[in-house]
């Protein structure tokens, strides 16, 4: 089968659309009434019975909706080509990975100046703040749904441990702010049965993993902000059992450059995660056709640097943002797929 083959075995996503108030919108533009919400999450979130991974992808700063869902695809698609050309590197996914994703797409664009940096950096908070903002409904109906109607897919192999369709977070940049917010914010806190991670069993699921490209937040990000995202005494019904995964790079001059003078320190995609409340560990991004054990990645917080990879090319002194969207590409892929086979 040829790589041209392959690609078109990625269905298109499901999109869904937030104004800049963090309300949904119809495919016709017009804000959903907040007493319509489920219902209108209900019709544009049935996720298919043939699907063995549930993605939830959140773009970034100054990113068109075409380009979102546009990378959201070749990321999941290129992440189809390595299971199919090469399934001896995926073992536990021998019985299939068919995924299935739902891109969210919110008001990215601004100028690339410290005026635009802030006004995205807030608005992405306000897509789940106070109430007002959806995003929680979004991330609380995928949970929600997979709790009330998951089914054994059809390789029935796949979810050795479970039963159950397999959720996963993907954000870049500020999208990865907007998901730790949402999740956050979300009423639903499932567990996991295949990392360490000790979980409620009185809960029924969980977020299986969430991977974030060149996060655009302080260092300290997860002491500050985002705390409640990982069990502990006071929060034993956490929403996150699976591992955070952030990648980081240098030559990121968003989170960088444009950070520090934003926010008074470098961003997490950047120099990666500083203080945290959880225990954290920090490796490299890997080359396709390397496998990365589990217990590298079985961590409640994970490093990965890419500083060899993300370097932007020759648009690093060009471009305000750097290495910042330097991430599509089959090593991100690699990583993607890995923490998918390692949560089963």
């Amino acid at each position: 089968m040829t790589a041209g083959a392959r690609r078109t075995m990625i269905p298109e996503p499901v999109v869904i659309d937030l104004d800049e108030e963090g309300r949904l919108r119809t495919p016709e533009d017009v804000p959903v009434p907040v007493e319509r919400v489920a219902e209108h999450l209900d019709r544009r979130l049935r996720v298919p019975e043939w699907a063995t991974d549930i993605y939830v992808y959140v773009h970034g700063w100054r990113t068109p909706p075409t380009t979102a869902v546009r990378s959201a695809t070749k990321l999941l698609g290129q992440a189809v080509e390595l299971t199919t050309a090469h399934p001896g590197d995926y073992p536990g996914l021998a019985g299939g990975h068919r995924p299935w994703a739902v891109v969210v797409r919110w008001p990215s664009s601004s100028r690339p100046t410290l005026g635009g940096y802030r006004l995205i950096r807030d608005r992405a908070h306000v897509m789940s703040a106070d109430g007002a903002g959806h995003a929680p409904y979004v991330i609380g109906h995928l949970l929600g749904y997979l709790d009330a109607e998951r089914v054994d897919p059809r390789a029935p192999e796949v979810l050795a441990n479970r039963n159950g369709q397999y959720l996963h977070l993907v954000g870049h940049s500020f999208g990865g702010r907007f998901l730790c917010e949402a999740v956050q914010r979300a009423a639903e806190t499932p567990p996991v049965l295949s990392w360490s991670a000790p979980y409620d069993p009185g809960q029924p699921f969980t977020v299986d993993s969430a991977l974030i490209f060149q996060m655009a937040a302080p260092r300290d990000a997860f002491v500050r902000h985002f705390a409640g995202l990982f069990p502990s005494e006071d929060n034993p019904g956490a929403p996150l059992r699976g591992p955070l995964v952030l990648t980081h790079s240098r030559w990121d001059r968003a989170t960088g450059f444009w950070h520090l003078r934003a926010e008074g320190q470098p961003g997490i995609g950047h120099s990666g995660t500083g203080p945290a409340p959880v225990s954290q560990f920090s490796t490299r991004l890997l080359p396709t056709g390397v496998p990365y054990p589990h217990q590298v990645l079985d961590h409640r917080i994970v490093n990965v640097s890419a500083d060899w990879l993300y370097r932007g090319q020759s648009r690093v002194r060009l471009s305000p943002a750097g290495a910042h969207s330097d991430f599509i590409r089959p090593e991100s892929a690699h990583l993607m797929v890995t923490l998918a086979e390692h949560a089963r």
